[in-house]
């Protein structure tokens, strides 16, 4: 390929932590981890992080741990507002837990959920608030902490697409209860596979660590709050208080994820450049919609869709990137309703969705790597260019 969508962004260093693990005989969940999770939630100012399999998983661990607080916990058949655009596994706990899904439509040009539909969107059942940054592009976070605290809510971010963006000044992935993070091989930083959590709230993560390794009480304080010590240590190491899972990172996962935190700055300065050349050559073409940042981007990869009322052939223009050898694929993964899955949700729609169909049938995105990118960038504008004018 000429312009894949992925790309690796390991060096010497990672490899050779993987190495120092491998020496050592010890893979499984210890030091490194913990390290890790201190050391990324410092980077975003949290008090907490919770590091796991995959950010998928971290998703899941953080909507069961809501369910656990001894306080107004979710229940079943509580109701929570969600992008009608985002990644399957920002649904998939809601659906398995029970709870009821509303979509709210998002805006065409950010990709992220409408806020001007968000209040609108409460009924008498919602309970929590789940905000998407897709691709990098921060949603509108601030909006959604207001009518959240406002109305009483849980505010949960899935902050898989954009680790190190930013929203007046303060980074995406730390305006919720709970946030997750995702460290696969094409995302800002990767870990192999791997997730994160984060959060101020002593009560949740002592819920998620109890939660990621079988519901037991090995990973807890000695002082915990979710229950009371008997004394008897040969009961205690094997004592089972939730409904948990076995979603452990391991070691090898944390040694490369310290490696690649002490980057992302540096990533995320070289995606941004390469942002500045893309928005340079796109903007102001309205026969493509290119994203609008809101606040500042870690820009995952560059998303286009092609104006629904330029007639433009999205087979013609996929034909065109196809011969050119320039990887492309959906939005995220497009609007949810759009998939089979939707028949075993229970789910509404807070307005009748109509841009988030929009960019499923109209929208693609190429990739943005944490290296210089001018030449693929400026042949993906020729090449869109060429195949747009051909159909006109």
């Amino acid at each position: 390929m000429f312009y894949e969508l992925a790309a690796p962004t390991w060096g010497q260093e990672e490899l050779d932590a993987l190495h120092t693990v491998i020496n050592s005989g010890f893979f499984t969940m210890g030091p490194r981890v913990a390290q890790f999770e201190q050391e990324f939630a410092a980077y975003h100012q949290k008090k907490y992080g919770i590091m796991v399999n995959s950010g998928s998983s971290a998703n899941l661990i953080a909507i069961a741990a809501l369910f656990f607080k001894k306080d107004n916990p979710l229940k079943r058949g509580d109701e929570v507002l969600v992008p009608a655009l985002s990644w399957a596994t920002t649904y998939h706990p809601l659906q398995q837990y029970g709870l009821k899904v509303r979509f709210v439509d998002i805006e065409l040009d950010t990709l992220n959920m409408d806020p001007a539909l968000i209040e609108k969107a409460i009924t008498p059942d919602t309970k929590l608030i789940l905000a998407v940054s897709i691709l990098g592009n921060p949603a509108a976070l601030d909006v959604m902490r207001d009518v959240a605290d406002r109305h009483g809510l849980y505010f949960m971010e899935d902050n898989c697409e954009s680790m190190d963006a930013e929203l007046n000044g303060k980074k995406a992935g730390t305006y919720g209860d709970l946030n997750t993070f995702s460290f696969f091989f094409s995302h800002h930083i990767s870990t192999i596979e791997g997730g994160m959590i984060l959060t101020d709230d002593e009560e949740l993560y002592q819920l998620c660590r109890c939660l990621r390794a079988h519901g037991w009480t090995r990973d807890l304080p000695a002082d915990s709050m979710l229950y009371q010590r008997t004394g008897e240590d040969l009961f205690e190491a094997y004592r089972f208080i939730l409904p948990g899972y076995n979603v452990r990172p391991t070691e090898l996962n944390a040694a490369a994820g310290l490696e690649q935190l002490k980057k992302l700055p540096a990533f995320t300065a070289a995606r941004r450049k390469n942002l500045q050349l893309f928005q340079s050559l796109f903007a102001g073409d309205d026969r493509f919609i290119i994203q609008r940042e809101n606040g500042q981007s870690s820009c995952f990869s560059f998303t286009i869709i092609l104006n629904p009322k330029k007639n433009l052939d999205r087979k013609a223009i996929f034909a065109a990137l196809t011969e050119a050898k320039i990887g492309f694929r959906i939005i995220t993964g497009g609007s949810f309703l759009r998939h089979d899955v939707i028949k075993y949700y229970d789910y509404s729609e807070a307005t009748p969705v109509v841009n988030a169909h929009i960019a499923h049938d109209y929208g693609f995105f190429v990739g943005n790597h944490p290296f210089d990118l001018t030449e693929q960038i400026q042949t993906l504008r020729q090449v869109l260019d060429s195949a747009a004018q051909e159909i006109a």
